[in-house]
């Protein structure tokens, strides 16, 4: 893990994402976009993905006072962290973990997060 005194970097900001609270996956499937209730967002806000060290963190924070909502560290790419959606390249999972590195929690914590524009 990242240094406490080591540099956070901001690689991206996305000012207008929406997060859908997914069901844990029934089968090796895959996600698909077109399984979640797209038209009600479970929480709207900004995306910033940064670094600090060797790894990334994708954190999702309100629009307007910036309080962390969910963070997804990356330590890899691909990885666990982070996974495509099968039918839409706008889409992703990510795996959220919580500050005091308890084990990630995957039931009601697995979010999908669209952008309005893609990256």
């Amino acid at each position: 893990m990242a240094s406490e005194f080591e540099y956070e970097s901001v690689l991206c900001v996305k000012p207008d994402v929406n997060v859908y609270r997914i069901p844990p996956r029934a089968s090796n499937r895959g996600y698909r976009a077109a399984d979640w209730k797209l038209d009600t967002p479970d929480w709207t806000g900004r995306m910033r993905v940064t670094a600090k060290g060797k790894v990334a963190y994708i954190k999702l924070e309100d629009k307007i006072s910036g309080e962390l909502f969910a963070q997804a560290p990356v330590e890899e790419y691909p990885g666990i962290a982070v996974e495509t959606v099968s039918d839409s390249s706008r889409y992703f999972v990510i795996r959220i973990q919580d500050d005091n590195d308890h084990y990630p929690q995957y039931w009601g914590k697995m979010l999908a997060v669209r952008c309005s524009e893609s990256f």
